[in-house]
């Protein structure tokens, strides 16, 4: 196999910085209009609590569907070595 099959996409230092800086204002700014919605407190906080449990479950999905990609990456990459193998032991020509 070749060592290029196993190298891994990088991201940019920019597109990183763009990832975690929108993050980080989206989380900001929706905590600040919650902190000040004129409501009563324990409607506030049920509020923020559903935005946590939102930023958790987003966190959770990501990681989720990454880790299920990378798995049937791996799978293919192993029945992709298997059937070369049985080729190469089993060529017409040797």
């Amino acid at each position: 196999m070749e060592s290029t099959v196993f190298s891994r996409i990088k991201d940019t230092n920019a597109w990183l910085f763009q990832v975690w800086l929108s993050w980080f204002l989206a989380m900001a700014f929706t905590g600040i209009g919650i902190a000040f919605l004129p409501v009563n407190p324990w409607q506030r906080a049920f509020l923020g609590m559903g935005f946590v449990f939102s930023i958790n479950s987003s966190f959770v999905l990501a990681k989720t569907v990454r880790d299920r990609h990378e798995s049937s990456q791996v799978t293919a990459r192993i029945d992709e070595a298997r059937i070369e193998k049985i080729l190469s032991d089993n060529h017409p020509l040797k």
